[in-house]
């Protein structure tokens, strides 16, 4: 049979060859959707930094693709969050040209300024498969990117899971409620224009390759990729010892807070699965900072996979062998109403943590803790003739961990994977002005394997009127510590005027005042040699 005839969803597998170009060309097709989203747009986390997921999911709502751009919160959390939704609009509950929308944080991403978007693609009328998108934008009212929400519902506008569609036409009652309540309409239409049509894009590619091979569906094809992941993942961790691999990490805030993150790793070598069990760790915080499910298992799967097997595609066979727990209403399982918006703090402080645990497993693949999560800006005001500013969040990042063979990575955001916004573009985004952006010298700790350096950042914003700061920052008293012998990495500093910020809440500053950002470096890999 030749990849041309026509066949029925029922067919037998592939041969390795012809699922070999299936496979590249629904790569293709997601590296595709993906970079016409970030080409089109609005928001400078999203174009530039790429804060962003996309992939592709059958009919049962499985992970079968992913870009290779985006962050593995986002595209992880993706993963879950499709069955959510398709839990609520079933697919015989759709009509041709429905496109559906939400940023419920506890069912998708965790946070309300991370919106979802969800194209199904159509075929000899029936849906064949979705293509998905999640974004973070630049505003969804509400608090913003901080973490001084008292609860959800202050932290932004909530979308439910709606039609943003209607069989192709604007569902004109849903966009009136979502524009009417944010400080930037337009970019807030156009992020959503821009995620609708990476959709269709990803729509088309996809049609066009069941066109070339004969696909009545993709349904088949999945079955034969997810099966495949499942199965090689589940081979390389019964390669793995059994038993039960403890660990913790401490991570600390600007107001002197301290968030206790407990592991314990348990392989089962024999069923050829992982359960990472986080109970023991901290109770929910005051602060906006919890984390839910979905995004703790986002980061969960993705340490684990990427230490164990990160040559297997990431998709819904490959997560499933990886199981999570995490005790309802702590730190790590939000439920509404707790505030949720600056997860990233602990959700990417995580890896600190799981990598002691998987030291002991597989000691050549981890590393020592790095600087955790990207410490992230918003700015807002009025300019001097009276009209308002709000700068998308620009993020920097510190030192990773060093590792077994090589040093840790200077300034780089693992283990989100999102690049900086350049400078640049934040200046053009709102009246900032950067005085200083540099490596932080010697803050990376000694080792056999040195970690990475952090970085300094000043600035200040030209205005003459107050202006508000929501930062975020973390680990600025307790420093990343290192691995089997290593040495520590330099703790954080955060100060304006050349004095430390103790809060976590958004800050009003005045003209002329400078911010000073002193990102930690990463902890050394292994005793310095005598």
């Amino acid at each position: 049979m030749t990849i041309t005839e026509e066949r029925s969803a029922s067919s037998e597998g592939f041969d390795p060859i012809e699922l070999e170009i299936c496979w590249q060309s629904l790569i293709a097709t997601v590296n595709e959707q993906a970079k016409a989203l970030q080409r089109s747009a609005f928001s400078p986390i999203v174009r530039e930094a790429g804060d962003l997921a996309n992939a592709v999911f059958d009919r049962r709502g499985r992970m079968v693709a992913q870009a290779v751009t985006g962050t593995p919160g986002h595209i992880n959390s993706l993963a879950i969050a499709v069955a959510n939704i398709l839990e609520e609009y079933p697919l015989d509950s759709l009509a041709e040209g429905d496109v559906l929308i939400t940023n419920d944080p506890y069912k998708t991403a965790g946070q309300l300024l991370d919106v979802t978007v969800l194209v199904p693609v159509w075929r000899k009328g029936q849906i064949i498969a979705l293509f998905g998108s999640t974004i973070h934008h630049t505003d969804v009212g509400g608090y913003g990117i901080g973490a001084g929400g008292r609860d959800v519902f202050e932290e932004g506008l909530w979308i439910p899971i709606v039609k943003l569609m209607k069989a192709g036409e604007r569902n004109d009652d849903v966009w009136k409620f979502i524009l009417s309540n944010v400080r930037q309409p337009d970019h807030m239409a156009g992020d959503l224009h821009a995620q609708m049509a990476s959709g269709q894009i990803g729509a088309q590619r996809l049609l066009a390759l069941c066109d070339l091979n004969g696909f009545d569906d993709i349904e088949a094809l999945a079955d034969e990729i997810i099966t495949r992941s499942e199965d090689a993942t589940r081979k390389g961790i019964r390669e793995l010892e059994s038993g039960r691999y403890e660990s913790e990490a401490l991570l600390d805030l600007a107001d002197g807070s301290e968030i206790l993150i407990k592991c314990a790793l348990i392989v089962d070598a024999d069923a050829g699965s992982i359960t990472v069990d986080y109970t023991g760790s901290a109770d929910a915080s005051r602060w906006g900072i919890n984390v839910v499910k979905n995004y703790s298992h986002a980061y969960t799967t993705f340490v684990v996979r990427s230490v164990l097997s990160p040559d297997i595609p990431n998709n819904a066979g490959s997560l499933a062998p990886i199981e999570m727990i995490a005790p309802e209403g702590s730190i790590l399982n939000a439920v509404s109403p707790q505030p949720c918006t600056a997860r990233h703090v602990v959700g990417m402080f995580l890896p600190n943590a799981l990598l002691k645990a998987l030291a002991q497993v597989r000691p050549d693949g981890a590393m020592a803790e790095g600087s955790g999560a990207v410490w992230t800006m918003q700015v807002s005001g009025n300019h001097d003739d009276g009209s308002p500013f709000i700068t998308a969040m620009f993020t920097y990042a510190g030192g990773v961990g060093g590792r077994a063979t090589k040093p840790g990575l200077d300034a780089c955001s693992y283990p989100t994977g999102v690049a900086a916004v350049p400078i640049e573009v934040v200046e053009a985004s709102a009246p900032i002005r950067f005085n200083a952006k540099a490596l932080r010298k010697d803050s990376g700790g000694l080792g056999a394997q040195t970690g990475g350096l952090g970085q300094t950042i000043e600035f200040e914003v030209d205005t003459t009127r107050e202006w508000q700061l929501n930062a975020v920052t973390s680990r600025l008293a307790e420093a990343p510590q290192g691995i089997f012998g290593g040495e520590p990495g330099a703790a954080g500093s955060f100060s304006v005027n050349g004095e430390s910020v103790k809060t976590q809440e958004r800050i009003t500053l005045q003209p002329g005042d400078k911010v000073r950002l002193d990102l930690p470096g990463g902890g050394g890999y292994g005793a310095v040699s005598s």
